[in-house]
This record gives C-alpha cells, structure tokens and sequence, in this order.
C-alpha cells in the first residue's frame, strides 16, 4: 500500500516550513522513527521522523521550498505487515486521544500503553526555570530508561536530563531557547502498562512490536545498529554542525546510548579530518590566491545558553557593584623553578601541576588574615556574610560559553589535593558537563586571561563574590637585581577588580601584598601551610 505522509503540527501557530535537506532518497528503505527530513520555521530547525517502515516512493518538494502543514510530504510504500500494524495502530491512537481528552492530561490506558507527563525535577538549590538548551529526542522516538532527553541550561551550568522510563515520546512541551518550569511537565512518554484480559488481544501487535524493539528482532535494535541506509541518530543541532564543517554525519562514530552521535564526536572526527586536509589545503594554496573571495552575507544568531546567563549576570554585576581595579606585578622566578622541578614527579592524567594550584593556595592563605575578601554583601548592602569556606573559582572558556566552577574548601586542601581538583574541573568544564555543584558556593574568583595572551584586564566581579583577580601571562623581562645588576626574571601582572561597598585600595593593597609574598617566596608559603 502506497500512504501519503502529513506534515504534522511542528509548532503552535505554524502553516508552513521550508524544507532544509532531505535525508533520505526516493527508493531508500526506511525504518519507524528514522530520520527523514530537516525543515526550518520560526529560527528552529526540526527534523521529521518516519511513523512507520516501508519505502520512500516520491519527496513532494525540492529542498529550499517551502513545505504546507497537514498537506503530503512524501510517499511511503508499506508492506501488509506494516499496513496492519498501521491500522491497528491508528485504531489505538484514535481511542488514547478520546480517552486523554476526557480526563484533563492526566495517565490514560490505552490498550497495553499509558501517556505520562515526565515531570522537570530539582536540578539544583532554590532553582525553578531553566532554559531548554537542545532536545536530544524528537516526539516519535522510541527511548530507554536512562537514555539522555534534554540540555537545559541553569546557574551557568549544561544539565542533561535522562528518561526515567521506557517508551515512545509523544510531546514535547517546549521549544529549544524557551524557559521550562521545575516541577512541570517537560514531555510526554508513552510507555506499557497492564492491560484487561478483553484488551489484550487487540494490543497484542503494538506489544510485539515493542518487544521486537527490546530484543533487537526490529531493523532498527536497541543497540543503535544504524539503518540500511547509513543514516545517523543525532539531534537537529548536531546535523547543523555536521552540514556546517560539511562532514558526513554517517561516518562518525557516535559514542552515546544507540549509538547517538553528539556534538563532541563531530568535533572529534572533525579534529581527525583536519589533519588529513592539512596536505591537500597546502597544495592547493596557489590557487586559492589567485580565486578572489566571495562577500558574505552578515549572520544573525539569538543569544542562548552559557551566553545568555553569562550577558545576564555580567550586567547585573556592573550595574549594581561599584567595581574599581588594582595592579600589581609578580616575580615569580622560584615558583616557577619550584612547579618546574616537581611537574614531572607528581603530574599524571588526573593531576596537571599548573601554576594555578600554587595561585588558589597562596591565595587561601592570605584569605585567612583578610576575611573581607572572602565575604559576600545582601542586595541592599546592610549585612556582610564572612565565609569560612575558601571556595575559590577559575574561570574557564569552554565550548559552550563561559563557565566558573570552584575548589571547594581550598584551606582544607594540600597543593597537590587542588591541582587534582582542577584538573577534573577543568575536563568537565571544558566538555560543558560541569556538575552544578562545582558551579555553586564560589566566594572569590580567579581569571587566567595569561594563557590566551593578555597582561592587563579589569575584571567583572562575579556577584555575589566582592572580588576577582585576573592573571596575565608569564613573560621573561628585564629587572635590576639587589646589586643593580640587570637580570632575566619571569614575570606576571595581575589585576585585582574589587567591590568598593566593602574593600577599600587600602584592604586589597595589603592583601595583595601577602599574596605576592607567597607566590614570590614559595618557601614563606610552605611555612604558612598546616
């Protein structure tokens, strides 16, 4: 049987879309919930999956033109065993949407099969909204427990959220870029239930159906076995990334549950690809000369995710803290002679011996003798709160924005016990699965603009902290020695930004000064230490 497919309701308000890229041809065999097309409306580029298996026998409209909702988008050939199981299906669906009406969205029964609401649960202290970040799943889909659903994005952190069932999601309540409520329901899943003995004979194809999905006796397994036609599971963001570096997402190998490829894989075989163009590019570069470069057109992209927060938090700390910066340099000549002489004993992949551990302990030290640098002010500056916790965050440019994680307890912690601290931050971080914990409790902040080439900055404090340093980079230079000799020294500028309700030039000058003087005397800094 030939079946035309309608193009579903893809968005409230929505009557047409324009069809972005076919990803199938006309006599590919498909299987259900295979990816068919990605179509682009209101700036959300959507992919449409198959509801059923069987061959594609026409695509309606060319890619570029603009497809109608409810009007055919392709032709499907179905065999008997499919028709069957289409009939029996829509029979099924026709009866779980009357029923689903009648009681308010609440858990139906529909045959062998319920709709629940999964419900947005506690993804962190006091917050109640987060930004969907990226869907992972499509309605239509068929998903196991604990397989990932969403990206959403809270206090500056990337959180995944997994599925707490089996089943087949049937709706999902937002849109990618908008605000999801906590404690309301994100999607919906259809999953099995026990059904009447009078019922079961009618759910009896659904069933097995599903059963062959758990079994793998479907064309498309639980393992994530691809397609016969080579097409990758990835969400519509990762098809974009693919199609901008022009990489055939079929030949990345993808590393998530069924065999999901992520955006991190496409970097990966991106990384690899680079590589091998390396020689052809440089072949090549006489000819690129001589071919003039073509104008492009300028690009417009909404502000979301670590962005967005990031703009938020930024400008809400300039506009409410009184921001006003000090300078100052370092030598640090023995500590880097210090770091230099143990990095290679104690260094591994778990633990870098940077600079910055001997940074965050010198810096916890002289926190100890100036509380007001280790505090936080109320909106409306009438307490002061003196933290005793050394919670001390570095900023770090990962691939999803700008994110702050801290070392927790840093008075507590030997160098080597913060070096691996920092390390595992910096991998999870840099990944943009950072744990919203690492994200929290931060009482001072630190900023190595240094490693990108910088040597001056004026920080932003990251409210509600009252300071922020920013260190510039290492560099060899000129100095005069106690006998006026003139000797290579390394070293560093650093840039204090303070909260000038709190901390006068006074306060940070002197604390400043006995940070110097451990960074500067490593062995006044081991003294120090308990």
């Amino acid at each position: 049987m030939i079946k035309e497919f309608i193009l579903p309701d893809i968005g409230e308000g929505v009557v047409e879309c324009e069809l972005v890229e076919w990803l199938v041809s006309e006599g590919d065999i498909v299987v259900e919930d295979q990816p068919i097309a990605d179509v682009m409306t209101d700036k959300a580029l959507v992919q449409i999956p198959a509801p059923h298996a069987g061959v594609i026998k026409k695509l309606h409209y060319k890619k570029g033109d603009v497809a109608k909702v409810h009007a055919p988008l392709y032709s499907v050939e179905m065999d008997d065993v499919a028709e069957t199981k289409l009939s029996v299906e829509e029979a099924v669906n026709s009866a779980s949407t009357q029923n689903y009406s009648s009681q308010d969205d609440a858990s139906i029964s529909a045959v062998s099969t319920a709709i629940e609401e999964f419900l947005l649960p506690d993804i962190g202290e006091g917050i109640v909204e987060c930004e969907l970040v990226d869907w992972l799943v499509k309605e239509g889909d068929m998903v196991v427990e604990d397989q990932p659903i969403a990206d959403v994005m809270t206090d500056k952190a990337l959180v995944q959220i997994p599925a707490i069932k089996s089943g087949k999601v049937v709706k999902l309540h937002y849109r990618k870029g908008q605000l999801a409520q906590v404690h309301s329901p994100l999607f919906a899943i259809e999953v099995e239930v026990e059904s009447a003995p009078a019922a079961q004979a009618v759910s009896q194809p659904h069933a097995a159906s599903a059963d062959n999905a758990a079994t793998g006796n479907d064309t498309l397994d639980v393992e994530g076995t691809l397609p016969s036609n080579g097409k990758a599971l990835a969400s519509p963001a990762v098809r974009r990334l693919a199609r901008s570096y022009d990489i055939d997402l079929a030949k990345v190998p993808g590393t998530g549950k069924h065999g999901r490829v992520y955006k991190e894989d496409v970097e990966r075989y991106r990384g690899g690809e680079a590589v091998k163009a390396k020689a052809a590019k440089a072949a090549s570069s006489a000819e690129q000369i001589a071919t003039p470069v073509s104008h492009l057109p300028d690009r417009v992209e909404p502000i979301r995710g670590v962005r967005a927060v990031m703009a938020k938090m930024m400008m809400e700390s300039v506009s409410t803290i009184p921001h006003f910066t000090y300078c100052e340099e370092l030598d640090l000549t023995e500590l880097v002679a210090l770091r230099e002489s143990l990095k290679q004993r104690y260094s591994s992949d778990e633990l870098k011996l940077t600079m910055m551990p001997f940074f965050m302990k010198a810096m916890s030290l002289a926190l100890s003798q100036f509380p007001d640098i280790n505090s936080r002010v109320n909106d409306d500056c009438t307490e002061q709160t003196f933290f005793a916790s050394h919670n001390i965050g570095m900023a770090v440019d990962s691939k999803v924005g700008l994110l702050v994680p801290n070392v927790k307890d840093v008075q507590l912690k030997s160098i080597l016990d913060v070096a691996s601290e920092i390390t595992r931050l910096t991998k999870d971080a840099r990944s943009g699965r950072v744990s919203p914990q690492d994200l929290k409790g931060g009482t001072i902040s630190i900023s190595n603009i240094g490693a990108l080439g910088g040597t001056v900055a004026t920080p932003i404090i990251n409210k509600p902290e009252v300071a922020i340093v920013a260190l510039g980079k290492l560099q060899t230079l000129p100095r005069f020695n106690a006998l006026g000799e003139v000797e290579a020294r390394k070293i560093m500028q650093v840039s204090w930004s303070g909260d000038h309700r709190v901390i006068d030039g006074g306060t940070i000058a002197r604390f400043c000064n006995l940070w110097k003087q451990y960074l500067e005397q490593p062995q006044e800094m081991l003294l120090a230490m308990h």
